[in-house]
Order: C-alpha cells, then structure tokens, then sequence
C-alpha cells in the first residue's frame, strides 16, 4: 500500500472530526465517563482492527483513550489508516 502525501492526507482528515496529522501518523484522543467506557471501546476497537489486520498504536489512562494510526511497512500514513479511523468513529457514534 502507497504512503499518501501530506496533501491528501489533510483533504482526508477534514471528513474526520478530532483527528490530526502529526510524527507520520493521524490522532485522535478519546475521552469516556470511566475506565470502564474506555476500555470497552478500546475492545470494540480491537476486534475491528484484527478484522482489517490493522493494529493502532493506542495508550489508555482511566478515562482518556489515545489513538495513533501508520503503516509501519509503508513509512507513513495510507488508505488503511483512513479505513480503520472511519471504522472507529462508527463504533464511537454507534
């Protein structure tokens, strides 16, 4: 899969609410009443990602979820990246 350019990437993300580009990678940053909401987004999420074979790079505190999405075998952010955050903000509207 082909690295996107920095242009196409900021075009992408402006469908995209709370995430932004930065160190080669797209963020967002989470925040949930409890741990306990946290952690079972962070579950939903990772059975997603194990269907599309696409893992985020992901810290938790209590409440505070921090996602960073980039293909490692690509050098940068892809169309997988954009796959995976359209995914997540299904599962955080659902």
């Amino acid at each position: 899969m082909d690295k996107l350019d920095q242009n196409t990437i900021q075009s992408r993300l402006e469908k995209l609410e709370g995430w932004e580009y930065k160190d080669n990678a797209i963020h967002t940053s989470l925040e949930f009443e409890n741990f306990k909401e946290a952690f079972s987004m962070m579950t939903r999420i990772a059975f997603e990602a194990e269907l599309q074979q696409h893992h985020p790079d992901w810290t938790n505190v209590y409440n505070t979820l921090n996602i960073s999405l980039s293909t490692h075998d690509a050098g940068g952010v892809t169309e997988k990246d954009f796959k995976l955050a359209h995914a997540i903000e299904k599962l955080i509207d659902a």
